[in-house]
């Protein structure tokens, strides 16, 4: 069996320099950004690119959206994409690059001298490629900070926030018409999410994410605070409650986010993680996000309460809100018919 692993420990290594030759070949739908190729998870059935990453330095991989979806090599990448076990993995990659490590009856020399300089080399790859991701987050956070302070505030009647049925809330408007979004980590602003009119949103390129959120309202000691996906959601929820939101932007941010509230006023806050309901998508990945959220840091959890008549591809609350306005608004037409 340790033969067996130190084969795959070996596929895995070799793999590293036929990253983004296998990355396209495995996730063909995907894109390079940066050192990462990010994809649209074709194990569970996602329609779009954008929470599936690889990276084609360390070959580590996850589905932001997805919590239990996550390796540290290709050869997993590989065993979960196909769904099986990582030895059939290794061996499917190890015919693929010709590497001759699982050859039947011929045991590959150890070169330990070439073992070790490609270890070298490897590690400077993770180091360069660190500095690189640190220096883009560093001309993001720039970068944000200076299209922050040359927006103005953002009028309610933008359609965006008129087709979501919630103020401003603090927002800013650029000269293109686009919202901005902004997000903070240790006290700091660090990215914009951008808005446009019809909703498309993105953020900055090489800015921070992972642990950055956008806050609705006030945070006071003892307070309660929600935690959500988006920052409709958000807006949504403090609207409704008097109570402040956090927006994490995305499911698989959830958690780094409660856990940064948890440690935040001496750990006073009363979180309660309102979570997506993903009922369409496999597996979920709201609801999955938001219960691993909830777990670890201790809160309480929240979905939306669908009524029976409630269309199914509802997802949030900002969505159930604005069914039971549209009801209501068409309950008053009725009458004032009558």
């Amino acid at each position: 069996m340790s033969e067996v692993i130190a084969k795959i420990q070996r596929v895995s290594r070799a793999s590293l320099a036929h990253a983004e030759t296998l990355a396209r070949e495995w996730l063909p739908q995907g894109s390079r950004r940066g050192s990462e190729w990010v994809a649209r998870n074709v194990a569970r059935g996602d329609r779009a690119s954008g929470s599936f990453g690889v990276s084609l330095v360390s070959g580590k991989w996850n589905d932001f959206a997805d919590n239990s979806a996550h390796g540290g090599d290709l050869v997993s990448l590989y065993s979960y994409l196909n769904a099986c076990r990582q030895v059939d993995a290794a061996m499917a990659i190890d015919r693929r690059l010709g590497l001759g490590v699982f050859r039947r009856g011929v045991t590959p020399p150890v070169n330990a001298a070439a073992e070790a300089a490609a270890m070298v080399a490897y590690r400077q790859r993770l180091e360069d490629d660190a500095a690189e991701r640190e220096h883009a987050r560093q001309e993001a956070a720039d970068r944000a900070r200076s299209a922050w302070r040359a927006a103005r505030p953002a009028p309610s009647t933008h359609p965006y926030l008129m087709n979501k049925g919630i103020p401003a809330y603090h927002l800013r408007q650029c000269r293109r018409g686009w919202l901005l979004v902004p997000l903070h980590s240790g006290g700091e602003l660090v990215n914009l999410q951008w808005i446009t009119p019809n909703g498309q949103k993105r953020f900055l390129k090489g800015g921070q994410v992972q642990g950055a959120y956008a806050v609705i309202g006030e945070i006071v000691p003892g307070g309660r605070v929600y935690v959500c996906e988006g920052w409709a959601t958000g807006a949504t929820l403090h609207r409704l409650t008097g109570d402040p939101a956090v927006c994490a932007m995305n499911a698989g941010n959830l958690r780094a986010v409660a856990e940064k509230l948890r440690k935040a006023l001496n750990g006073s806050l009363d979180l309660v993680i309102a979570g997506d309901d993903d009922r369409q998508t496999a597996g979920n990945p709201g609801r999955q996000a938001a219960n691993d959220a909830a777990l670890a840091v201790g809160a309480m959890v929240l979905y939306p309460k669908w009524p029976d008549d409630c269309p199914d591809d509802l997802t949030d609350f900002n969505d159930l809100y604005r069914w039971h306005r549209a009801r209501l608004d068409a309950e008053q037409a009725g009458g004032d018919h009558e």
